[in-house]
């Protein structure tokens, strides 16, 4: 599938001169492009019980934020403010977003997040604001100005349900239609103001924090490692002052716990399960009726299947991560499987070993993959 334009550079010199760099605006960086959905259609979508969607509000110079699923009626109580409503994980829902988001893979899968789809009437926005990742907004139908600046004061408006600058001074604008493109790197502060009836489609990717990645890690441990033995103290000394811990009974936890440790191969595991570990609010819908494990494998070989559009999927090496699982693959199970990783199309399965087919029949009954005429 073809990348999606970045005007005259190369994937390559984006990545070289832009990327975490400096904002780039690329005119019809996709001509034509007139949506994925419409209005209507994201508004019923934001009253899925399965979208994850926020409403914007802001009203006699007060900002209110308000969660989904949401009711044709929460639309029509708006018609005295400015609004803008967000749908997350678009890609979720729609193969035509899955699609779009294969049109970036000169950034690697691994630092995907998702496709968020916003409408907002005119001189709606969610307000000045700064991200801590990287976002490409592509414009759909309508216009929206966008203002942003790399120096900002970065005060706060106080009480505010969502983080908006309270000083904000633009240092270049850009009215954007339909196809046009602009990349922002992380903080860069940014404010979107529709100009009319207009819908943004933000292609977001991860950053997670020091803190979370450390923090994901020693859990990663503390589900994985196997400590024998309790702490015993036979020696036990009379102690003058019982309220004190002891020096003897520090240096015994001491010597405990200088017993974690991690290899290479513990952090590449953690690595490929965090990164493809469904968000919180993501859920998988088994079928219905599985089929016997005989009856898939005879399917397989006339039906062709692809991902659940909710699935994440990445390989390292010899591994296969979907959905936080890990497993074990060879070479050319691999590269099989890495097909349905890019669903560039749907396949038609053959000649596999044994072990592929259980695990493909495994990921089948636990929903991670479909029959593409089942899939939505």
């Amino acid at each position: 599938m073809n990348t999606i334009s970045l005007g005259d550079l190369t994937p390559k010199a984006f990545l070289q001169e832009y990327w975490q760099k400096k904002p780039l605006l690329v005119r019809n960086a996709l001509p034509g492009f007139n949506g994925l959905l419409s209005q209507q259609e994201l508004i019923e979508l934001a009253g899925h019980e399965e979208a994850e969607s926020r409403l914007v509000i802001f009203k006699n110079k007060q900002w209110k934020l308000k969660y989904g699923p949401f009711t044709a009626n929460d639309f029509k109580r708006l018609s005295s403010c400015t609004w803008s409503l967000l749908v997350q994980d678009v890609n979720h829902f729609l193969v035509s977003a899955s699609d779009l988001l294969l049109k970036f893979s000169f950034i690697p899968y691994a630092r995907l997040d998702d496709l968020m789809v916003s409408f907002a009437p005119a001189g709606g926005g969610i307000g000045p604001h700064y991200d801590s990742y990287d976002v490409f907004l592509l414009q759909g139908p309508g216009k929206r100005r966008w203002d942003i600046a790399a120096d900002y004061d970065d005060t706060l408006i106080p009480d505010a349900p969502l983080k908006i600058l309270q000083q904000f001074k633009a240092e270049q604008s850009w009215v954007l239609g339909p196809g046009d493109m602009l990349y922002l790197p992380p903080n860069y502060a940014h404010h979107g103001i529709a100009l009319d009836d207009c819908m943004t489609y933000s292609i977001g990717f991860r950053a997670p924090s020091h803190q979370e990645l450390m923090s994901q890690f020693l859990m990663y441990l503390q589900d994985n490692l196997n400590a024998d033995g309790w702490y015993t103290d036979p020696d036990l000394k009379l102690q003058g002052n019982p309220l004190e811990i002891s020096t003897v009974m520090r240096r015994k936890v001491h010597s405990i716990l200088k017993q974690i440790n991690w290899k290479s191969s513990d952090m590449d595991a953690f690595l490929g399960i965090y990164l493809t570990e469904p968000k919180s609010h993501v859920f998988f819908s088994p079928p219905d009726q599985p089929l016997s494990f005989r009856q898939f494998k005879k399917a397989i070989q006339t039906h062709p299947v692809q991902l659940d559009l909710k699935s994440r999927m990445l390989c390292d090496r010899n591994y296969i991560f979907i959905n936080g699982e890990i497993y074990a693959v060879d070479s050319t199970s691999q590269k099989i499987l890495s097909t349905l990783i890019q669903r560039k199309k749907r396949i038609i399965l053959n000649n596999l070993n044994d072990k592929t087919e259980k695990i493909l029949y495994q990921w089948y009954v636990n929903g991670h993959i479909r029959f593409a005429e089942h899939n939505r």
